[in-house]
């Protein structure tokens, strides 16, 4: 149960990673303007935007880190609930399918996360 909360918080950690580049370097790039359905005007006019917002999902890698290194329920339990009202929020506000992306790993992470937990408790 262990391995399978880790992998899956490691999954989550990385997808933020990923957002964090695709969103402080490639949003005014084709590979952003492709994904998310801009053009190269919507894209110029939002990258400060999109760079603070790469900076937030930073952060929310660095917090997810945190709790997997040190071993944290507490740590991963509160940093995999922002990630998913972060992911539900941005598929309410942007595009649907984020809460796929975002949410839906993190809801899947924080699950097993619990269930780890619960499991340690009993021992």
């Amino acid at each position: 149960m262990k391995t399978i909360a880790n992998a899956l918080v490691a999954l989550v950690i990385v997808a933020h990673l990923g957002f964090l580049v695709l969103e402080m370097f490639f949003w005014d790039h084709p590979v952003g303007r492709e994904m998310f359905d801009m053009t190269a005007a919507e894209s110029a006019a939002s990258a400060v935007l999109a760079m603070n917002q790469g900076l937030y999902n930073g952060f929310l890698a660095a917090g997810l880190a945190w709790g997997l290194w040190s071993g944290r329920v507490d740590v991963k339990v509160f940093f995999l609930a922002c990630v998913m009202v972060a992911g539900v929020f941005g598929a309410v506000t942007a595009k649907y399918t984020i809460v796929l992306v975002q949410a839906l790993p993190a809801l899947l992470a924080l699950t097993f996360v619990l269930l780890q937990a619960r499991s340690d408790a009993r021992r």
